[in-house]
């Protein structure tokens, strides 16, 4: 017998989606949903008028501001490709479940644009000081408006610090946020153009199905390599970029294992869960879910 899922519980799958797509982000999440179900919409239909009008409004987000600096164009020309491989994949492979589209999808976006990049000297610098000063900035705004709300008038060194130790790491692993973040955007926007076209809730499977080939793990294995071994401070970066995207498969997939047989747990709840546990839970359990992960490849 089939459980079936209250609509209002689905929409849960793609707010915890979502709220994941904000913590991963290193740019705008909004774009990241918005484009790839404008071109779900374009390709296969405005088949309802929540469809139209959720186009027109994913089409206000893809415009956004005014002032088109480098993020602007960098951000909607990764999630334009992005979405092209996504859609690509769906007419290729209509039967085949989101995640294998998805993955490839951003496998995909990530050859073509590392491609670009090579045969442009440097542009990857330029790209690199973009996303960066993006962070940075971000972070600056943010704790102005922490220190607006403390009481003491300036905020802790100490946590001063870290947010800019924490936005430096970020920097340097963006790539891999953006893969991992780029699967949740790409998840929400899929949920919404099926609940609004057909009105199915159930487009996501539960996170206890959730897996992907095992041939992915020579990806974490490279990685892997690549830092021990180091070549030169590119291809550590690159290194500790795969390890960072394949151990959130991995630790993800490592819950969906733990999780097996409790049923009723939404691949949106699984990304929750796991935002929490890099938050909350001890490293050490953590990592465990990533070795439960890769021992079960």
């Amino acid at each position: 017998v089939t459980k079936t899922i209250p609509a209002e519980r689905t929409w849960l799958r793609p707010l915890g989606l979502f709220t994941m797509t904000l913590a991963l982000s290193v740019s705008s999440a909004g774009i990241l949903v918005a484009i790839p179900f404008l071109a779900l919409a374009i390709v296969f239909g405005l088949r309802s008028s929540g469809v139209v009008a959720a186009a027109v409004i994913a089409g206000l987000v893809s415009i956004g501001s005014v002032e088109r600096g480098g993020t602007w164009y960098l951000e909607r020309g990764w999630t334009v490709v992005l979405a092209g491989w996504f859609v690509a994949a769906t007419m290729r492979w209509p039967n085949t479940s989101f995640f294998p589209r998805a993955l490839g999808a951003v496998l995909a976006t990530i050859f073509l644009i590392t491609m670009l990049l090579a045969f442009q000297p440097g542009s990857w610098t330029m790209v690199d000081w973009i996303i960066t000063e993006g962070v940075m900035r971000s972070v600056s705004l943010t704790l102005e408006v922490f220190g607006e709300f403390s009481s003491e008038g300036a905020l802790p060194a100490e946590f001063v610090s870290a947010m800019f130790e924490t936005a430096t790491q970020q920097g340097r692993v963006f790539p891999a946020l953006l893969g991992l973040s780029s699967l949740t955007g790409l998840a929400v926007a899929w949920w919404s153009y099926v609940r609004l076209t057909s009105g199915s809730g159930q487009s996501l499977a539960p996170l206890r199905e959730f897996q992907f080939n095992n041939d992915l793990v020579w990806l974490l294995v490279v990685g892997l390599a690549l830092i021990v071994f180091s070549l030169g401070e590119d291809w550590t970066r690159a290194g500790t970029n795969a390890v960072v995207f394949m151990g959130g498969l991995y630790a993800l997939r490592g819950l969906a294992i733990l999780l097996f047989f409790s049923g009723g747990v939404t691949l949106s709840w699984g990304f929750l869960l796991l935002l929490f546990g890099m938050l909350l839970i001890p490293p050490v359990l953590l990592m465990g879910a990533l070795v439960l992960g890769v021992g079960d490849t």
